[in-house]
């Protein structure tokens, strides 16, 4: 079965459960993390075989791998402040961050 991720690269997002704003690095088809950080972080218990996203947190230092069923799109056009932003990304265009050295 192949799967679709709602969200790509660059763009911005929104944790539904924690609020949190962050923009997209990496997209896995499927979960690809242990079982024992899966059972200890991912309480809400959120399916494995659906597209899981590596995101960088606005005005924080830390990194998240969230399922996609805890993020939905952020509209608010406003940027993210990370410390690793642009050592990943170069200009926002469209509401979007584009990737350096390459495309979305």
């Amino acid at each position: 079965m192949e799967t679709h991720a709602k969200f790509h690269v660059g763009q911005i997002v929104c944790h539904r459960l924690f609020s949190y704003r962050g923009v997209v690095v990496d997209v896995d088809p499927e979960f690809h993390g242990t079982d024992e950080w899966y059972e200890q972080m991912a309480r809400s218990r959120p399916p494995k075989d659906k597209p899981w996203y590596h995101v960088l947190v606005h005005n924080h230092e830390h990194w998240t791998y969230v399922a996609e069923q805890n993020l939905d799109d952020d509209d608010s056009d406003k940027p993210i402040m990370h410390p690793d932003l642009e050592q990943v990304f170069g200009e926002m265009r469209d509401g979007a961050y584009v990737r350096r050295g390459g495309v979305n």
